[in-house]
């Protein structure tokens, strides 16, 4: 990265030599790191060369964080004797049995019990992951005299929330670990501007692209907002490097959609669609993953 001179601005300079392959697998050989990932011995079975005994390789497989609204203290929403933040966590708990299941995904509960934790707190648990999906599960309620709502809403993050969380991000506090591992506390105040909006632009993508999928799922299972994708300033949604959704699985003020949030039998077709769903966003990543998957 070279400064702003002679009147141009700062300069992202590459240096390519021609080389050949075997020069080039070579080159690579010795810059490359000593591998972690363990042979099998054909006589004992047991990890040789260089593996330390009791170290394990890293899980290459997606992140999947799941995020039950609310809990402890805070309870969300009630109607009744169903309170939002148990709805969320049976249904979320569920996501996490059928997600697991399939032995693709390494799934992450923000909470797996009846624990408050401050929204802060779930972002960072994304981010600190390597999360490559974050979906955020909740129900809504609407008052007596706004009208009559039903139905479930997928929501990603505003454009103009968005916007003041790049500006927010940017403070130098905030550079040291802004985007997947990429230290911005050397970098000019222009230069982090730029790849913390580059990062959200991209991640916007993402989740607005599974946003698309995930409604083309659900529908097929159960009722859906007239409008069913929308955009909203939640606070939850702001990690910067995480594709993020956050789904109101219905209204606990309507009628209809208590009975489907309390029933087992519409938990277990809406958790199929919704995996269905990841499943198709990540088939990508898991392919270039390979055998050693």
């Amino acid at each position: 990265m070279l400064a702003p001179a002679n009147d141009q601005p700062p300069r992202l300079v590459l240096e390519l030599e021609e080389t050949d392959a075997t020069s080039f697998k070579q080159a690579l050989a010795a810059e490359a790191p000593p591998t972690l990932k363990p042979s099998v011995s054909a006589e004992t079975g047991a990890p040789a060369g260089g593996t330390p005994t009791g170290a394990a390789a890293p899980d290459p497989r997606p992140v999947i964080v799941i995020d039950p609204g609310h809990g402890g203290v805070d309870n969300g929403t009630r109607a009744g004797e169903e309170t939002e933040k148990n709805l969320v966590l049976a249904f979320g708990l569920a996501l996490r049995e059928q997600l697991e299941k399939k032995g693709k995904y390494r799934v992450v509960m923000t909470r797996a019990d009846d624990t408050f934790i401050p929204l802060d707190e779930r972002v960072k648990m994304a981010h600190a992951q390597g999360a490559a999906l974050f979906v955020s599960i909740h129900a809504d309620y609407l008052p007596r005299g706004e009208g009559e709502a039903q139905g479930a809403t997928i929501y990603t993050v505003s454009d103009k929330a968005t916007d003041a969380e790049a500006e927010r991000l940017a403070d130098a506090e905030n550079r040291a670990d802004a985007i997947g591992g990429v230290n911005l506390t050397q970098e000019p105040t222009e230069v982090a501007d730029i790849l913390i909006d580059l990062a959200q632009r991209e991640t916007r993508t993402f989740s607005n692209r599974f946003a698309r999928l995930l409604m083309g799922e659900m529908k097929t299972t159960t009722r859906m907002h007239k409008h069913p994708l929308k955009s909203a300033g939640f606070r939850v949604l702001k990690a910067p490097d995480v594709p993020s959704v956050l789904v109101e699985l219905g209204y606990v003020s309507n009628k209809s959609d208590l009975e489907h949030l309390t029933s087992e039998s519409w938990r277990s077709k809406t958790v199929g669609a919704m995996a269905q769903a990841i499943d198709v966003f990540l088939a990508k990543r898991l392919a270039t993953a390979g055998p050693a998957r």
